[in-house]
């Protein structure tokens, strides 16, 4: 694997949130809204995809807020 730099760290993050969040989100709608058939792995497909171009520049905007808030709400620990 390889060892990226730090400053990496936000923009990979968002690249795997972002990704799993809309393949899992995409097909549980996806599923509840057009129920299993045949037809249901292309418009996952479709879903995923439109999800995830939208996921990951908001996951990339909103990642070091959310950092920044949990950093604020959790105490680290005493060493």
């Amino acid at each position: 694997m390889p060892n990226l730099p730090p400053r990496l760290y936000t923009p990979v993050f968002a690249l795997f949130m972002s990704c799993m969040m809309s393949l899992l989100m995409s097909g549980i709608i996806t599923f509840i809204n057009t129920g299993m058939d045949a037809g249901f792995p292309l418009r996952w497909l479709r879903a995923f995809l439109v999800a995830w171009a939208v996921a990951f520049p908001l996951v990339s905007l909103i990642a070091p807020l959310a950092h920044w808030l949990t950093r604020k709400l959790v105490r680290r620990a005493e060493l």
